[in-house]
């Protein structure tokens, strides 16, 4: 309403002081967070507003992590991939195809596996490659929340974890930020830092530093939407499938009427379980940075929750029968809100032409149909910010343009460009130079040397190389093709 309340002024304590202080502790400030201690860093910090590290996929149940292999190679590894890695070891706990199984077009695995949503690669445009399988990993939360915090305490000499606090505002000197202002149970309180990481999500901080930003995507991208994921069990999801093959017509009739049910798109979504699946959502044109809209998330999809069900059990109670709500992800499920304006900001272009960069800190198959979901190259510049000097973003909140953003906030990218900004902050440190001057060759070497590959390397595999220029980088279809001769992909969109 335009009225203002004058805080007053008052001295804050210094809870402590650091080399590293990541805020935020999803996929991409856990990351950071390990990654640093195993470059050499011990001193570091990991802020974290919940109980739990993880964000999005321990807390907000986005159970499914899709298009980690491109063909028959696996191009997103590194810390991603030693989650799933750590997790085969506890029964039921991981679902996916992997290893040589990677890039299969064997008629029976492609029939096998195209129950489970994304193991098989997305077609349907004109130009892309033949179906086969991927690297795409169902898992169970709870575990992988397990897990996360032993990698934290296998580095419990290097990494103080602080829970329950919540990063509220950067302090900044002369554009260099040296600290961050947090709240908890404790009060107001003051973390010193020589390199802060703002793995937010929302750009919680670099938001108040007067480094560029931007705000909401592409209103007709998955990233402008927000959701409530909720679990149901008691169900048999291979008699579901069943189901849809036999049904495709209802099947197609579902998936309008579940979004009729509940007044937002929904869909059920396989698990690592098979009495176990999870209910995905898009609430369309909400941003996960304004109070009214995470609040109308929350209530509007609970509040729908058993009519939905009702629904499953009526219409399908071959597979639903005795089924019944599991759990309730602990918090929102975000795509976008804030976004950083870096000293490179991705576009289509990076896609639909295949840039190269020599500061490449993530070689990731991401979901794209202009280069049929193939390996992109993700810069350092993408996470470094214009003007504030010292803070690094990994994360949802990359720099990327209102469309690109949409192929880049899926947490496989949140890992790779956390695990990057963790191993700069350490180099930084260590080097005594600043996160804009930082060695960037001494990063990419110890980014490979943490099982991240990366291209134009002698050091990794060149058969990865040889595949991407065998295939074109993926700019066969017929979009890519279209873009290329007109010079204009603005009207290409990702469904």
């Amino acid at each position: 309403m335009g009225n203002t309340y004058l805080e007053q002024a008052r001295e804050l304590p210094i809870y402590d002081e650091c080399d590293v202080l990541v805020v935020g502790g999803g996929a991409a400030g856990h990351s950071a967070a390990i990654a640093a201690a195993r470059a050499g860093n011990k001193n570091i910090i990991l802020m974290e507003r919940y109980g739990y590290c993880g964000g999005d996929v321990t807390g907000g149940y986005v159970i499914m992590v899709p298009n980690l292999s491109w063909y028959n190679k696996q191009f997103v590894r590194g810390l991603q991939e030693e989650w799933f890695q750590r997790l085969k070891k506890i029964p039921n706990a991981v679902r996916g195809p992997e290893g040589e199984e990677l890039g299969s077009t064997d008629p029976l695995l492609i029939d096998s596996w195209s129950a489970i949503h994304d193991c098989v690669s997305r077609g349907g445009f004109e130009g892309a490659k033949p179906s086969c399988l991927v690297r795409a990993v169902y898992y169970e939360p709870n575990q992988l929340k397990i897990e996360m915090d032993k990698m934290l305490l296998e580095h419990k000499d290097s990494i103080k974890v602080i829970y329950h606090s919540w990063g509220v505002r950067p302090i900044v000197d002369d554009d260099v930020i040296t600290g961050v202002i947090f709240e908890s149970k404790e009060g107001r309180k003051v973390i010193k830092a020589k390199v802060v990481i703002d793995a937010t999500g929302d750009g919680d901080i670099f938001s108040q530093t007067g480094a560029p930003f931007a705000s909401l995507a592409d209103a007709e991208t998955r990233s402008s939407t927000t959701a409530l994921v909720w679990r149901i069990g008691g169900v048999n999801y291979d008699l579901f499938d069943e189901w849809k093959r036999v049904h495709p017509t209802q099947m197609a009739a579902l998936r309008e009427c579940l979004s009729k049910k509940a007044g937002f798109r929904s869909m059920v979504l396989p698990s690592n379980q098979n009495d176990i699946v999870w209910v995905n959502n898009w609430h369309a044109d909400r941003d996960c940075s304004n109070v009214a809209d995470i609040t109308f998330t929350e209530m509007q999809t609970r509040d729908t929750m058993r009519d939905v069900l009702e629904y499953l059990r009526a219409t399908i109670p071959v597979a639903f029968r005795d089924a019944y709500i599991y759990d309730i992800a602990p918090q929102l499920g975000a795509r976008c809100s804030r976004r950083l304006k870096g000293e490179y900001i991705m576009t289509m272009k990076d896609f639909a032409l295949g840039l190269k960069h020599e500061d490449v800190i993530a070689w990731h198959s991401t979901i794209c149909q202009l280069n049929d979901c193939g390996p992109v190259e993700i810069p350092y510049r993408a996470i470094l910010p214009q003007k504030t000097e010292n803070m690094l973003c990994p994360g949802r909140h990359i720099s990327a343009d209102d469309v690109a953003i949409d192929w880049l906030t899926l947490i496989p990218q949140c890992v790779g460009t956390g695990q990057a900004a963790g191993v700069a902050a350490a180099v930084a440190i260590a080097d005594g130079t600043t996160t804009h001057d930082v060695n960037i060759k001494k990063v990419q070497d110890i980014l490979v040397s943490q099982d991240v590959p990366l291209p134009r390397r002698d050091d990794v595999d060149p058969s990865y190389t040889e595949l991407c220029e065998e295939h074109e980088y993926g700019l066969y279809t017929a979009m890519a093709k279209k873009a290329k001769a007109e010079a204009d992909i603005s009207s290409f969109r990702q469904w």
